[in-house]
């Protein structure tokens, strides 16, 4: 229920201007889920959401950016935590993880932002990955087995 609702939260301030943790709650709440104030709250430093000033002088809840170095550490340990086998089928690499970590390792890679992937698709031990061409999968192929083994 946590992860949903934080997954919403994040929709929600990018979609509205939410200016308080009153109207945050609320627009939880209108999205059926049951939420205090202290919840919101918890939420809000969780998500690490800090306030930005808008274009009409007020200030509105947005995502702390964080330095992308040591982020890309934890995208990087999660995908060697997870990884099991990967195989190429064309355009589409089939990855294999530990079972139930197929979503984070995927969310990780998507994190990542490699070029060649077009598109994630997570089960609970597989992930598709879709890639523009067959050389730019044998490249990220490449690219991950690097990051998996150093």
């Amino acid at each position: 229920m946590k992860k949903n609702r934080h997954g919403r939260i994040i929709e929600l301030i990018q979609k509205y201007d939410v200016e308080t943790q009153e109207e945050l709650a609320g627009r939880l709440r209108d999205e059926g889920f049951a939420v205090t104030q202290a919840t919101v709250s918890r939420d809000i430093r969780e998500l690490k959401l800090t306030k930005v000033p808008t274009a009409g002088g007020k200030q509105k809840y947005a995502i702390l950016k964080q330095d992308d170095g040591h982020m890309g550490d934890k995208y990087i340990r999660v995908l060697r935590d997870g990884f099991v086998t990967i195989d190429m089928a064309q355009n589409i690499l089939v990855m294999k993880t530990v079972s139930g970590m197929a979503m984070a390792v995927a969310a990780a890679l998507d994190a990542m932002k490699f070029k060649e992937i077009v598109g994630c698709i997570a089960g609970d031990d597989t992930i598709f990955l879709a890639v523009r061409t067959v050389e730019e999968t044998q490249e990220l192929m490449e690219k991950l087995y690097s990051l998996i083994r150093a």
